[in-house]
């Protein structure tokens, strides 16, 4: 394991280092956050990523209000040993908005990624006349009973040749499968770790 030690602090003159945050399943970047020794070596002790919070002046590990952790698979310093990379295991989204990593955008996201809030936000709040807060309160048989016509509906347009159909079945089919993954309390990070793993 790295010693806190080895790391060059001397370029910033708060005597922090950064530390990258990439998911140890899909590679993707999720946060920037700043260690000082103790910070580090909480981490590393615990197992779950601790940061120096600048704005707050204490330590801050992430999910100790949301119990979304950063449960850390490896460490690694850049060739400078002045920047830290570590691979973890998220426990639910990482951003404080809900999204998956703090840098997603309309443009970085996709639609599917941003219907995917928009879900959650509908199950949160569970608005008036929403036909997605109808599906959560009639509950999870409900929900996989739409899946299962839908998915029906897919087939029967993909065998007929009808691709305009199928594109519109499919994108119910789409909608409906994230409204039962929510409902189910996972999201598509999960599914995304699930394929990762097979694909190894």
């Amino acid at each position: 394991m790295i010693e806190f030690k080895e790391l060059d602090c001397a370029k910033n003159s708060d005597g922090l280092i950064p530390a990258i945050i990439q998911d140890d399943a899909t590679l993707q970047v999720l946060m920037l956050g700043y260690m000082n020794e103790e910070a580090y070596d909480k981490t590393v002790s615990e197992g779950r990523v601790t940061f120096y919070s600048r704005t707050k002046k204490r330590l801050w590990t992430k999910g100790e209000t949301s119990g979304n952790f950063l449960n850390v698979r490896s460490i690694a310093k850049d060739c400078d040993n002045d920047t830290l990379l570590i691979r973890v295991d998220p426990v639910g989204p990482v951003c404080h908005t809900g999204a998956q990593n703090c840098f997603c955008t309309e443009e970085t996201e996709g639609f599917i990624g941003r219907l995917q809030r928009v879900v959650q936000d509908r199950h949160a709040k569970m608005p008036e006349g929403s036909y997605t807060t109808y599906l959560y309160e009639k509950g999870v048989n409900k929900m996989a009973q739409k899946v299962g016509e839908e998915a029906v509906e897919t087939v029967i347009e993909a065998v007929a040749g009808n691709k305009e159909r199928f594109i519109y079945e499919s994108s119910d089919l789409i909608y409906h499968l994230l409204v039962l993954v929510e409902g189910m309390g996972c999201s598509l990070s999960d599914l995304e770790k699930e394929l990762h793993s097979r694909h190894k």
